[in-house]
């Protein structure tokens, strides 16, 4: 799958702004960056990297709608800002290599678990969960904080002995998880056949593939999956929370249990309107440098 990457360079063109102080002009550049970033998920975008100077977004070519982009950039509640974009393709290639070179070094969630790669294994920490994960060119390893935030919730919902739905599987880590915690099957899915092949690898290496089954495609799978499950996990860009959720939903069991991350926290609102909709509870929610995760028991 292909993406493009813009980098949205801000700048103030308000000669008051020289009365500003340092301080306060950081900080007028980080809510103009924030509100981006929230707005350019209307439109496809589906994650973000700040850089300090710029912020890079990134969103499949054949989402891009450049005049959707340039009429969201015009509309934004800023006076005498002007913002300049960037756009290429995002190098696949240079991704996979640091990957493959590189990996990532061990990160522990909580006392249970230590996530690691196959360069980077720990020898001096006692976890009573250990997942090997070997990204490729998926997201999902432990590093960023929704997934650390998910981890942890799913953790709290005690997965021994039931089954679990990972909508957007990435590299199978919440699944796996849940399979180490001693789930009885977990069943993933994602868009990417990357994702689908890497979180298949990554069962395997974790000896947990037979009771790990994944499939290739989007929610609209879900109508093919008969089966509803106790613990439905999604870690998803925003939009696509909201219009998949009604999906979610009908795959849980009357006493399920949904964790979503994947958004902001200026999106909580958003998202319990939804899940209020749809006659469900949000029980819980916690947050990680902006970003959010919510607990939802279906009531």
């Amino acid at each position: 799958m292909k993406y493009y990457e813009i980098e949205f360079t801000i700048k103030s063109c308000n000669k008051s702004n020289a009365f500003l102080t340092d301080g306060e002009e950081e900080l007028l550049m980080e809510n103009v960056k924030d509100v981006i970033a929230a707005c350019a998920g209307d439109v496809g975008f589906e994650s973000f990297e700040d850089t300090g100077c710029t912020l890079k977004g990134y969103i499949q070519t054949d989402l891009f709608d450049k005049e959707a982009l340039d009429t969201l950039l015009e509309n934004l509640p800023f006076e005498n800002i002007s913002i300049i974009t960037d756009i290429k393709e995002a190098e696949n290639k240079d991704w996979n290599e640091t990957w493959e070179n590189e990996g990532f070094p061990p990160i522990i969630i909580g006392s249970r678990c230590v996530i690691h790669d196959g360069r980077h294994i720990p020898t001096d920490i006692n976890c009573d969960i250990r997942i090997e994960i070997d990204a490729r060119m998926a997201f999902g390893t432990g590093t960023h904080e929704t997934t650390r935030m998910v981890l942890s919730e799913l953790f709290e919902c005690c997965p021994q002995g039931k089954s679990v739905l990972d909508c957007g599987c990435g590299t199978g880590i919440l699944g796996i998880a849940a399979l180490k915690c001693g789930a009885e099957k977990v069943v993933g899915y994602d868009i990417d056949e990357w994702s689908v092949e890497n979180t298949h690898h990554n069962a395997i290496i974790n000896n947990v593939e037979d009771r790990y089954t994944t499939i290739l495609g989007n929610a609209s799978i879900l109508d093919k999956v008969y089966e509803k499950y106790d613990i439905v996990v999604a870690n998803i860009n925003r939009n696509i929370l909201l219009a998949d959720m009604p999906s979610f939903k009908k795959k849980m069991k009357d006493d399920g249990i949904l964790i979503l991350s994947g958004f902001y926290i200026t999106d909580i609102p958003m998202i319990k309107n939804k899940v209020e909709s749809l006659r469900m509870k949000c029980i819980k929610s916690t947050e990680d440098n902006n970003w959010a995760c919510v607990v939802i028991h279906n009531a």
